[in-house]
């Protein structure tokens, strides 16, 4: 089941114990195994997955490894944009669901989701977002995308419902989506740390 973990897929752990070189005092006192963490970015050479805890105020982020045998369930962020489970969502009058939705009954010609606090609050029902929360996106680029489709993306994630960032996923890592369309260049976010890319699509020496 974990062979194909990405950053940014919630994962449900087995064991209180499962997390492993969390040095924040905060998250004995509040993690426990029915809440997610988020898979990021790094490399391990033993093979554990690097993660991400999440706390309940905004500043409480901490970062930890997870064995693979230690994961009970995935949920990836392509799996919460189903229009009639945001539909459900306790939390369909705020603007990031409201916006996802609108995203969701369309036809774009990659695979997306929802990221961040967005996410967590789908995947588990707990209130972390509010009326001015912002909606984080992804979408899945394992090859270029036309100018034109992400145009469109963007000028729709700019209607006003809320501040909405799109991170663009290559083989080789993550891009800002609104930097690409600024700039033609991008700080790449990889495994190994950020990169400066002219093409996020190719591996650049």
């Amino acid at each position: 089941m974990t062979t194909s973990l990405r950053p940014h897929d919630l994962l449900w752990l087995s064991a209180r114990d499962a997390l492993e070189e969390v040095s924040e005092p905060w998250v004995a006192e509040i993690w426990h195994i029915g809440l997610p963490v988020v898979v990021r970015r790094d490399v391990d050479v033993s093979g554990r997955i690097p993660v991400g805890v999440r706390g309940l105020r905004r500043d409480q982020r901490a970062a930890g490894w997870v064995r693979p045998e230690q994961v009970n369930r995935v949920v990836s962020p392509e799996q919460l944009i189903a229009p009639q489970a945001l539909l459900r969502s306790p939390f369909i009058s705020q603007p990031p669901v409201q916006l996802a939705l609108q995203l969701a009954q369309q036809n774009w010609p990659w695979p997306w989701g929802v990221t961040g606090s967005t996410a967590y609050a789908l995947a588990t029902g707990i209130p972390v977002i509010h009326a001015t929360s912002d909606l984080d996106l992804l979408i899945r680029a394992p090859q270029p995308l036309a100018q034109a489709d992400l145009q469109r993306w963007q000028q729709q994630i700019s209607g006003g419902l809320c501040r909405a960032d799109t991170q663009v996923e290559t083989p080789y890592g993550g891009f800002a989506l609104a930097e690409w369309l600024r700039d033609g260049r991008v700080m790449l976010k990889t495994n190994h740390g950020p990169c400066l890319m002219s093409d996020p699509w190719r591996r650049e020496e």
